[in-house]
């Protein structure tokens, strides 16, 4: 190897080094105490979820196709797992602030005005899913990503991510 690729070869290898560390601490890290406004009055903070076995945060938005397509599911996803101590916060991001009352399914949503949530677990998209474990004085991502593989058709999934 030449001296003159030496230096294009190490910038290569701290970009990837680089990248690879902030993938894994996104799927990895904690999460810092974030408080979001409740539909029905009064707030909400994740803290005060700690004694939960999880704590799902699902971002949404009544205006937002997918989201229409999910609610059926995610209602689903809220009953059966809701009495075995995990906990699903949907968020209500304002992609459309004309749209912010619900439709569809009823999902018991609270408002990410000020981007806290979204800001805290890096959430840059509705429908995005996140797992919570209690961990430490903190929350662990236990995993984040799509819901499932097919939010058109609900008879069409083949992986049920959040699910599993």
């Amino acid at each position: 190897m030449s001296i003159r690729k030496l230096p294009l070869v190490l910038a290569a290898a701290l970009l990837v080094a680089t990248i690879t560390v902030g993938i894994v601490r996104a799927q990895s890290g904690t999460v810092s105490d974030f408080t979001v406004q409740k539909n029905g009055g009064g707030s909400a903070s994740l803290s005060a979820y700690n004694s939960q076995k999880a704590v799902v945060v699902i971002f949404v938005n009544p205006a937002c196709a997918f989201t229409r397509l999910y609610q059926e599911r995610l209602s689903a996803l809220s009953s059966a797992y809701g009495g075995r101590g995990v906990q699903f916060m949907f968020i209500n991001v304002p992609i459309n602030l004309d749209a912010s009352e619900g439709g569809g399914a009823s999902l018991a949503t609270y408002s990410d005005d000020a981007g806290a949530a979204s800001a805290a677990l890096g959430v840059t998209k509705t429908t995005e899913a996140v797992v919570l474990q209690p961990a430490g004085g903190g929350f662990a991502v236990r995993y984040r990503g799509a819901i499932d593989d097919n939010p058109q058709v609900a008879g069409g999934v083949q992986q049920p991510y959040l699910r599993q």
